[in-house]
């Protein structure tokens, strides 16, 4: 069965422990500029992280409640055929096939302040 992949940015967490609750294959560390709209870091930590699939609702619960709490984040992962696309306090859950399904997420996205270009879901792009 296939499992769900995805980024966290170790930087958007209030609380870590969520960390304990994946499999994280990579990490890379990018240094923060003007594009990224968070001028308050100077870097990003990105996991890219593997999460089993009966774990996929509860993971995608601790980081929606994870977040910073003072900052507009998002994460997403996916096993190619769903997608988790994570907010504070708002999950959507998109099948990966129906383009029109994210345009929900996209907008909420924009409206909690998160930049457009980094809310570009697209069918095959993830």
């Amino acid at each position: 069965m296939k499992k769900f992949k995805g980024v966290i940015i170790e930087e958007s967490l209030g609380n870590l422990a969520v960390l304990r609750c994946v499999k994280i294959l990579s990490t890379r560390v990018s240094m923060v500029n003007e594009k990224h709209k968070t001028p308050w870091l100077k870097k990003w930590t990105l996991h890219t992280v593997e999460i089993e699939r009966e774990e996929a609702e509860n993971v995608a619960q601790k980081i929606s409640e994870g977040f910073d709490g003072e900052h507009s984040w998002f994460a997403d992962f996916n096993d190619g055929e769903q997608e988790y696309i994570i907010f504070p306090n708002k999950i959507f859950r998109i099948n990966m096939r129906l383009q029109g399904e994210y345009v929900e997420a996209r907008e909420y996205g924009v409206l909690i302040g998160i930049p457009e270009y980094q809310v570009d879901f697209k069918v095959g792009k993830r």
